[in-house]
């Protein structure tokens, strides 16, 4: 591995310490369902989205909800000194991404066959806590940088 790809890959590892997410891969529902869902959730708080997710009719409400619920306990895990009735947990991001087709043949009448697309999903999501202060290591880099830029011409 070159070191530039290294440092970016550490950068990365760095910025997903501050994050709290739950992947689920696979899901056998279409991502159209699932997105129909997951639009109704976005932005909402956690608790409210539970509730919405229970009585929700839809066919992925229950695989969402499992996944919500694995996003609060990686939540959980990284802030184990904080109350999670104290923060102000919201979905931050919900990402729904189309996974592997299976392709499965359906007969026709006079020796015809139509071909039967059985979808998968994979579904990102991520929640953030309102309440706890961004952190500004980007712009004081960038202020670095600037400062010695003008050193070097007043020299």
């Amino acid at each position: 591995m070159g070191v530039k790809s290294h440092n970016r890959a550490e950068l990365r590892k760095e910025g997903k310490k501050n994050l709290y997410f739950a992947k689920l891969k696979n899901s056998p529902t279409s991502p159209r369902k699932t997105r129909l869902i997951a639009d109704i959730i976005r932005g909402q708080k956690v608790e409210y989205a539970l509730h919405l997710l229970k009585n929700s009719p839809g066919q992925a409400s229950p695989k969402l909800r499992k996944l919500l619920l694995s996003a609060i306990a990686n939540w959980q895990t990284k802030n184990e000194g904080t109350k999670i009735e104290d923060s102000d947990l919201f979905i931050k991001e919900i990402v729904v991404d189309s996974g592997r087709m299976l392709k499965r043949i359906h007969t026709a009448p006079q020796g015809r066959a139509h071909r039967i697309r059985k979808r998968s999903n994979h579904v990102t999501l991520i929640i953030d806590d309102r309440n706890r202060p961004e952190i500004e290591e980007e712009s004081e880099e960038v202020e670095g940088t600037e400062e010695e830029n003008t050193e070097e011409t007043t020299e």
